[in-house]
């Protein structure tokens, strides 16, 4: 596995990426009609532009060099909140899952903190979605619970998690 840092150029295939993980991970979670709502809004070649623009953000694109194929990607902001880093986004695809890119791109966010001053980590992740259970057995852990309104009437029904870097 290698991560390979993402740039303008690779937001068609971060959107690619997005929608097939998206269209297995929520399935059954969140409607079609909010599925659609959200790639649009989050995933919009502007919305990641901007994303990349920013020198605290970054994606990096996850990388299966045996069978030569994008996998999926992660997305994270440091200095989110003070110490804090925020892991926005990180998705496989779904044949992708259970093969270790996961704790691998995680493993490499929390490496990736020592080019910070933050020592947290944090994300959302849906009530309903099973990546929950993946993130406490790589050490996160629910801190708070938070109903989002995201416009178009959808709300995001979300844990969030924390893992903190003890020196």
């Amino acid at each position: 596995m290698e991560l390979i840092k993402a740039t303008e150029k690779e937001i068609p295939l971060i959107q690619d990426l997005a929608r097939r993980s998206w269209e297995s991970a929520y399935l059954g979670i969140i409607s079609n009609e909010q599925i659609e709502y959200m790639l649009g809004e989050m995933y919009s070649t502007k919305e990641i532009s901007t994303h990349l623009q920013n020198p605290n953000y970054h994606y990096y694109l996850i990388f299966d060099e045996y069978n030569d194929s994008f996998e999926g990607f992660i997305g994270y902001e440091h200095g989110y909140e003070k110490g804090t880093t925020k892991l926005h986004r990180i998705y496989l695809v779904p044949k992708s899952k259970g093969k270790g890119f996961g704790k691998g791109a995680l493993d490499f966010l929390k490496k990736k903190l020592s080019e910070s001053n933050d020592r947290r980590i944090i994300l959302n992740v849906n009530k309903e979605n099973k990546a929950k259970k993946f993130y406490e057995s790589q050490g996160f852990k629910v801190y708070n619970e938070l109903v989002l309104d995201i416009g178009n009437g959808f709300v995001m029904d979300d844990y969030q998690m924390e893992y903190i870097i003890h020196l």
